[in-house]
């Protein structure tokens, strides 16, 4: 069951028939050592990590923050400005619309 915060989406753990369903290993990959840096979508982006530990702090929204981590599906909605910081360096398969 996926749930939302602060206008991401994250279900924890999907089953293997939704991933195949959604052809998430077809998708591109993209990596990062742990690091912090600003980051606008300007399409709606789903990844699926692989590995990694990543909070995701949207712009305007004080000290809140989304945590995020390996074997999440995650939905970022187009327009969003954020700042990543990623604790644990990340592996992900992503899909923008």
């Amino acid at each position: 069951m996926a749930t939302e915060k602060l206008g991401i989406k994250i279900e924890k753990n999907p089953p293997e028939t939704k991933l195949t369903s959604l052809g998430v290993k077809q998708w591109p990959k993209w990596g990062c050592p742990p690091s912090k840096f600003p980051w606008t979508y300007d399409a709606k982006e789903t990844c699926y990590l692989l590995q990694g530990k990543v909070k995701v702090y949207p712009d305007g929204s004080k000290n809140e923050f989304v945590e995020f981590g390996a074997g999440d599906l995650v939905e970022f909605p187009k327009g969003m400005s954020c700042t990543w910081e990623v604790s644990e360096a990340v592996d992900k398969h992503y899909k923008f619309e």
